[in-house]
């Protein structure tokens, strides 16, 4: 264990989780955002689905862990909307299965402690042709956007109905010009420009969030913020940096 303890921020999804850390991905972005203030735990597993992701929730989230997550950000869907293959073979589960898997999911983490806070984000839209460019020869299988919309419509209705927090992901990135190329690399997983739509996202809702305390990067305590006479120098007065780089403020609210 490395101390100071700090607050846990953990990511638990599919490869839009998995790959958040490259490609300047939103997950990095929050790590870089929450320096000194959160630790970002990465827990994403490629091409998985929820059934996946329930088989294991014990595993990753112990109940009876010394420490408990301050926040969790889930992430499933997308590969649950994968159009079902000829084999019974594939990670396509049944919406019904699906909208029943997000509820266990919601539910075991909100057990987790009364401190910890749970965000979940819906499948994105997908680019059908840039998929089936970057798919061909490799996989075998049908990702619709129309099918993202169903499978993120009934993560909405799941997480409405049980007064959890939800970013519409699959709206978000459709306000944007271009989308299908500013957005996405392959079709499906994101760009930098994706990434900052997913990071904007993920601060509005925390800082409109009446959760205490308060998980917003600008409320949180800033880990060794106190003044030093080893800070740098500016017109003969140390200067806190503590809190901000030397190139300006953060552009994140």
């Amino acid at each position: 264990m490395v101390g100071p303890e700090r607050p846990q921020f953990v990511l638990f999804g599919s490869s839009i989780v998995q790959f958040s850390f490259s490609n300047e991905g939103w997950g990095a972005v929050l790590a870089h955002i929450y320096a000194r203030k959160a630790d970002i735990i990465l827990r994403g597993y490629s091409g998985w689905n929820s059934r996946r992701a329930v088989q294991i929730i014990d595993q990753v989230f112990p109940k009876d862990a010394a420490k408990q997550p301050s926040l969790v950000i889930v992430y499933f869907g997308g590969n649950d909307s994968i159009l079902p293959h000829a084999t019974g073979l594939g990670p396509h589960v049944p919406l019904s299965e699906y909208i029943e898997n997000i509820r266990k999911i919601a539910i075991h983490l909100e057990s987790l402690s009364d401190k910890t806070r749970v965000i979940f984000l819906t499948a994105p839209p997908v680019c059908e042709k840039q998929l089936r460019a970057s798919l061909s020869g490799v996989v075998d299988m049908v990702r619709t956007n129309e099918s993202c919309r169903i499978y993120a419509e009934a993560c909405l209705e799941v997480c409405r109905g049980m007064n959890l927090k939800v970013i519409d992901l699959w709206t978000a990135m459709q306000q944007v010009e271009n989308w299908e190329t500013v957005c996405l690399t392959d079709g499906v997983h994101f760009t930098a420009e994706g990434s900052k739509i997913v990071v904007k996202e993920i601060l509005r809702v925390i800082k409109e969030a009446n959760w205490e305390p308060s998980l917003h990067w600008k409320a949180m305590l800033t880990e060794f913020s106190e003044e030093s006479p080893y800070d740098p120098v500016s017109e003969g007065k140390t200067v806190n940096v503590s809190e901000h780089d030397l190139t300006g403020d953060s552009p994140w609210e």
